[in-house]
């Protein structure tokens, strides 16, 4: 390799220019760069390979015999945010050994390997952006980092890749994962020890699962959840192997049950809540001065106050003063009998066409018939010829003062289920008041509350030798959906002691099962369970401590 023979000088350091380029790139140290030159934004290095003698790929003979040269183009990573193309000028050698092949192309280790484009820097980042964001993605961000390239081309890199290598775990987990929620299901299987996901299957019925285990013998523990299938499946495949139920869905389930329990004692939860007597509907005195703006409040306090002093013989003048008033306001209030001629500002109202109807409004009013437009038309069939606006202004006073007092809705189903379900000590003040009365109207839910909490003791305590009185004494109580409940853990009782007592659980097949999702739905849910698969495999493999994706295209190469 040779770039040029100068050297730079800067801060006191000598550094030869060879020596730079070996650091910043050392695939080139068994070629000898020509020319660099820049055209159209693309950096273009002219390079051939060196002389001597290359071995052959089948009988590793070494030769020298040059059948022929051609060019080859290799894309490499960018360089000055600019992309770079390699014209590589390489040997096409003849092969001594008569019964290999005739001819055979020298490769340029860490530059070239056989029908590549690429080199193998490039794939290594092309590959890493494939399995982080797949296709349109990936390309959108390859092109960001001046790399061209389509989105088919990443995901044939990645279907191109093999599976990561992994040894049969000691402790397996299983669970089932959505492809389509509701229609479409797969199983995923990973090592609880080192969180590492081995395989993704079509399916989670339990001849899916028996298959792999017989395929892939070893397993001695198997944690999965409650499913039946998963179950069968497990001790068809690995009949040695024990099985965890995990303490999760132990409470998932026993919370299904007490939902449903719920349900059935729906008609509790409506007693349960006292809803205060509603006040009068009718415009009482009372009610009135509770509803009345503070503007008629105050008008109807100093027209009582005016009077109060007038009665004690008080004069007009005496009374300004003293109040504070001026004498045309203490006049007005004098001259008014009531305070409604104060609020409608006028002495003497006047006259209007509804006042012979007037009676019998506030009768239909007190009725409870409050309807204005139901009254325009009696009134209309009384022979009142005025208009509905008349009614309305009529009426709207009235409407302003009375009171609606809404009962509280009963709290539902699932709310209940929450209290039920959460620590005593984690719900509010409030929701411990509705609980308690709820409680207290309805025995079955105070016996279901009871047995939660026993329950939860069991799970706190990982113990199991109290398993079998709580489901004794659970059978007494009047709760078929907790005698359901209690029927599926003497069915698959020795997992679920072994979830109560051991410390494996299916939590990291949990979290496995939120990376898929976050996985599927960056592809808008239109990957398919291949491409899916090798995603999942691959980009956990990434995560490791080696260059797991490179590896894997080296190996691909190879």
């Amino acid at each position: 390799m040779a770039f040029c023979h100068s050297d730079v000088a800067s801060s006191g350091i000598v550094v030869r220019c060879d020596d730079l380029i070996a650091v910043l790139f050392p695939h080139f140290k068994a070629v000898l760069v020509e020319r660099v030159f820049t055209e159209c934004g693309v950096v273009h290095i002219v390079a051939r390979t060196l002389d001597g003698s290359v071995s052959c790929p089948d009988c590793a003979l070494p030769s020298s015999h040059v059948h022929s040269c051609y060019e080859r183009r290799l894309a490499d990573t960018p360089v000055g945010d600019q992309p770079v193309l390699i014209e590589l000028t390489v040997r096409r050698l003849y092969c001594d050994n008569d019964q290999g092949r005739r001819t055979f192309v020298e490769q340029v280790t860490g530059l070239t390997f056989r029908y590549g484009r690429r080199t193998p820097a490039s794939r290594r980042l092309l590959a890493v952006i494939a399995i982080a964001l797949a296709g349109r993605a990936g390309a959108r961000l390859a092109a960001a980092l001046q790399t061209r390239v389509s989105r088919a081309t990443l995901l044939r890199a990645i279907m191109a890749m093999p599976d990561p290598l992994w040894a049969v775990p000691k402790v397996l987990g299983v669970d089932d994962f959505a492809t389509r929620r509701g229609h479409h299901y797969g199983t995923v299987l990973i090592d609880c020890e080192t969180r590492q996901p081995l395989d993704l299957l079509p399916g989670r019925d339990a001849s899916t699962l028996a298959s792999w285990l017989r395929e892939h013998p070893g397993a001695e523990i198997i944690c999965r959840d409650r499913a039946g299938s998963y179950a069968d499946g497990a001790r068809t495949g690995a009949p040695n192997a024990v099985q965890v139920a995990d303490r999760f869905h132990l409470w998932q389930n026993l919370g299904t049950a007490a939902e449903a329990t719920v349900r059935l004692h729906s008609n509790c939860l409506k007693t349960a809540v006292t809803s205060p007597d509603s006040p009068a509907s009718e415009g009482d005195s009372t009610d009135a001065t509770k509803a009345m703006s503070p503007i008629e409040a105050r008008i109807r306090e100093r027209h009582a106050t005016i009077h109060a002093l007038l009665a004690q013989g008080h004069g007009i003048r005496e009374i300004a003063r003293e109040l504070h008033m001026g004498g045309n306001t203490v006049c007005r209030n004098a001259r008014a009998a009531a305070p409604e001629q104060l609020l409608s500002g006028r002495h003497q109202p006047r006259p209007s066409q509804l006042d012979p109807y007037k009676a019998h409004l506030d009768k239909r009013w007190a009725e409870g018939h409050t309807n204005a437009v139901q009254l325009h038309t009696e009134l209309q069939a009384l022979g009142y010829r005025g208009s509905y606006q008349i009614i309305s202004d009529y009426l709207r006073p009235r409407r302003r003062r009375r009171i609606r007092v809404v009962p509280p809705a009963p709290p539902g189903i699932r709310r209940v289920t929450g209290w039920t379900m959460r620590h005593p000590e984690r719900l509010s003040d409030e929701e411990r008041e509705q609980f308690a009365a709820i409680l207290a109207h309805c025995p079955e839910l105070k016996a279901l509350h009871t047995h939660v909490r026993g329950f939860a003791e069991i799970l706190q305590t990982r113990s199991g030798q109290h398993l079998k009185d709580w489901i004794t004494v659970t059978r007494t109580a009047d709760l078929p959906r907790l005698h359901a409940f209690a029927t599926g853990l003497e069915k698959d009782w020795d997992a679920v002691v072994q979830g109560l007592s051991t410390r494996w659980n299916s939590g990291p097949v949990e979290g496995r099962v939120n990376h898929i999702k976050m996985i599927k739905r960056q592809m808008f849910g239109r990957a398919k369970l291949p491409l899916l698969r090798k995603r999942v495999l691959l980009t956990a493999a990434q995560g490791g401590h080696r260059d797991q994706a490179g590896v894997a295209l080296d190996r691909t190469a190879s």
